[in-house]
């Protein structure tokens, strides 16, 4: 795959989960949190989640062509999903394995595809 358009396509996704989780935080956090996407407190980080992600999307997309700083946001970016992955991992006990399983596989594979295409657009 070109590096430029799976880094594009990567971010673009980003994005789109940061949107939906900001129109709908229970509905999209329900199937990685379970009952505890209900409660307020995991609602609000469900929203600064959600910004997060729109805010590194846009980033990534603004910055796909510029051939320092491009790869440093693909890389940011990588270890927030690797984060994400971990710290899914650690509290798997007390979501829904579907969920968990789920969150760490999507997580997991965009940390590694960001890795990945850091190197590449810095190498191109």
């Amino acid at each position: 795959m070109d590096p430029r358009r799976g880094a594009a396509a990567l971010a673009a996704g980003r994005l789109a989960l940061g949107v939906a989780v900001l129109a709908a935080p229970e509905s999209v956090t329900g199937r990685w949190l379970g009952r505890h996407a209900r409660h307020p407190a995991v609602r609000y980080l469900a929203l600064s989640l959600g910004a997060r992600d729109a805010a590194l999307g846009i980033l990534a997309l603004w910055t796909l062509d510029d051939p320092e700083i491009g790869p440093r946001v693909q890389e940011a970016s990588a270890m927030v999903d690797a984060v994400d992955a971990l710290a899914t991992v650690g509290a798997r006990s007390d979501l829904p394995a579907i969920g968990a399983l789920g969150t760490v596989t999507v997580a997991g594979a965009a940390a590694a595809a960001g890795f990945y295409f850091a190197r590449k657009l810095r190498h191109a």
